[in-house]
């Protein structure tokens, strides 16, 4: 099943917006925004987004690779080639 990287991103920016602790306005957040600094998602958030994108998408992230997640085009990246 191929699935539209623009669904992705959507469906990952909806999760980001609940971990989020920083208001942003979201039309100008990008794949280069920093999840961790620039939206101050903190570790334990983080590793419950990583948990709601693997729920939400039927996938696994292995640690390995969470940890080499920085901004959101990375997250929607790995998504991606997980699905396709």
């Amino acid at each position: 099943m191929i699935v539209e990287r623009t669904e992705i991103k959507e469906k990952v920016f909806d999760l980001l917006k609940q971990y989020s602790r920083k208001e942003i306005n979201w039309s100008e957040a990008t794949e280069a925004t920093n999840i961790l600094t620039e939206l101050r998602v903190n570790s334990a958030r983080f590793i419950d987004l990583v948990l709601d994108v693997e729920d939400e998408f039927k996938i696994q992230i292995e640690d390995a690779i969470t940890n080499q997640i920085i901004n959101i085009g990375d997250l929607i990246n790995i998504v991606s080639e997980k699905l396709n």
